[in-house]
């Protein structure tokens, strides 16, 4: 049997789970641009150690991470509300709810932007293969994931933030 935390919910109504405290790891200048991001971690809340489930909110100018790529980690979103912009370093496509899109390790680089007036809310589910590290073509950002699961922020060059 799967190991699984004690406390877990079998099931739970999503949108009550709470929000992370948190809105971002990325150090400044760019920890302030995920300020319209609200994660609801929903798959913390089962012990999920695979991979990770987040219930997300875009607030109008609101953007779902900097544009990034994993070198292992693959990435899947789909739309449940509202009307995104996924961006990535090939061109634009304008989602809508029903709508989903999946980001092999490795591939383009993306990220949702809400340049509409209303919320957005969609999943995303990440896996959490060790060793990952994320890269960052329009900015001077590098993250390594730690042994810990946390992420480690550098410029380019390798110097600390």
């Amino acid at each position: 049997m799967a190991d699984t935390k004690a406390d877990a919910p079998l099931a739970i109504k999503a949108d009550a789970v709470p929000p992370r405290t948190k809105p971002s790891n990325y150090p400044e200048p760019f920890f302030s641009r995920m300020a319209k991001r609200e994660k609801r971690p929903l798959g913390d809340l089962f012990g999920l150690k695979n991979f990770g489930v987040n219930l997300t909110r875009l607030r109008p100018g609101g953007e779902s991470a900097l544009l990034h790529r994993h070198s292992k980690q693959d990435e899947f979103v789909y739309i449940l509300e509202g009307a995104p912009t996924l961006i990535t370093d090939q061109g634009e496509i304008d989602l809508a709810p029903g709508m989903c899109a999946g980001f092999p390790a490795a591939g383009v680089a993306h990220h949702l932007v809400n340049r509409t007036a209303s919320d957005v809310v969609y999943l995303e589910i990440g896996d959490r293969t060790p060793g990952d590290e994320g890269s960052y073509p329009a900015d001077d950002l590098k993250a390594v994931l730690g042994p810990d699961g946390a992420w480690i922020f550098t410029h380019k060059d390798g110097r600390a933030y």
